[in-house]
């Protein structure tokens, strides 16, 4: 697989590859990936670098210098896959256009990420993920009712690379059966997008976008946090009636409030949030964590406790995987697919050019 990426989309899909056992060219400049440098917390590479470019091989190249060019012409007429997340129109105008490619190698399956698409009134813009969570609309149903926020990890990038990872592996069982490749395009936008269907049909359907309720669910009550005597926050949620008998049964103690007039249905609940929430919001303050967790078991309710990082990161269950990087052992979360397969094996990060002199004498 050639991969002309950098930041957080492309690499992501990448990754998720090289966790498999693909080979994962991935061509930097001689600076290597911006993404590198975003912070230091994984000593001489960024966090998200570490994260993502595990298993991978670096090689430094420059696609505008002619011999550059060749070699990476030499190695797409080998590959399986190329994806490229690079500016728009800067991979084609430097002859790497995904049906030039293709046409150099009919099995090859090309990948091409870009901010927004091929609407012309936003295909030359450049796209960052927290760019995209604002255009979206993500931005405006996220946070508090005082203002927009912004959600906390850069979920476009991911939606997008999680989006291109499926495409690849659907165009691989495709290529099994035909022998041919394909073209495949995807933006960082059209990734949020369809995960931004339930709000935009609640708009178009309902008359209404959803309001911004911080930790609280928009159509769903109670569904939100709640803080105990201690300072304690804890999250509930109520999914169905049957919930809502019981944990007014068994953890408000008080079973009439279940058909009690504007607290009878989810509907009426969600009418009736302020009056809903301050009963709720009472009793959690009446309970210690301790008393409010198991009064929350008793009634059978969903809860979860508003953790920082520092409880995250020795929250039970996190699993973790050892990643070696030229700083040393980096431990991070473990990729959220488990098999009876086997243990994978996660390779190493890659300094930068890394694997170039190998990589250039294999295909010269």
């Amino acid at each position: 697989m050639l991969a002309l990426e950098q930041a957080v989309a492309a690499p992501y899909c990448t990754s998720r590859l090289a966790d498999a056992g693909a080979r994962v060219i991935k061509v930097e400049r001689a600076e290597g990936d911006f993404a590198r440098y975003y912070d230091r917390a994984g000593g001489e590479q960024s966090s998200y670098f570490v994260w993502l470019n595990r298993g991978k091989q670096s090689l430094v190249a420059d696609i505008k210098q002619p011999a550059d060019a060749t070699l990476l012409r030499t190695i797409a007429a080998q590959a399986d896959v190329f994806i490229q997340n690079l500016a728009p129109g800067a991979a084609a105008r430097a002859g790497f256009g995904s049906d030039a490619l293709r046409a150099l190698n009919p099995r090859l399956i090309t990948v091409d990420i870009s901010g927004y698409g091929d609407a012309p009134a936003c295909a030359d813009l450049k796209a960052y993920d927290l760019l995209v969570q604002a255009e979206s609309g993500l931005a405006s149903i996220t946070g508090l009712p005082e203002g927009p926020g912004r959600v906390g990890v850069s979920v476009c990038d991911i939606a997008c690379g999680m989006s291109a990872h499926a495409a690849i592996l659907e165009a691989l069982i495709e290529r099994g059966r035909t022998g041919l490749g394909q073209g495949i395009k995807l933006s960082l936008f059209d990734a949020i997008a369809d995960w931004m269907s339930v709000p935009l049909l609640q708009y178009e359907g309902g008359g209404q976008a959803p309001k911004r309720v911080g930790l609280a669910h928009p159509s769903i009550c109670p569904y939100g946090a709640f803080t105990t005597a201690d300072g304690v926050a804890v999250v509930i949620s109520i999914q169905n009636e049957r919930e809502w008998q019981a944990f007014c049964t068994h953890f408000l103690q008080d079973q009439a409030l279940a058909s009690q007039a504007g607290f009878e249905s989810n509907v009426a609940r969600v009418s009736n949030r302020l009056q809903v929430d301050t009963r709720i919001a009472e009793a959690f303050a009446r309970l210690d964590r301790s008393s409010a967790a198991q009064r929350l078991q008793a009634a059978n309710t969903a809860y979860g406790f508003v953790n920082d990082i520092a409880a995250f990161s020795q929250h039970p269950a996190l699993r973790r995987i050892t990643i070696e990087t030229v700083s040393g052992p980096m431990s991070i979360a473990a990729p959220p697919t488990q098999s009876t397969s086997g243990s994978k094996h996660f390779g190493s990060v890659p300094t930068i050019g890394a694997h170039s002199d190998a990589i250039r004498t294999e295909f010269s």
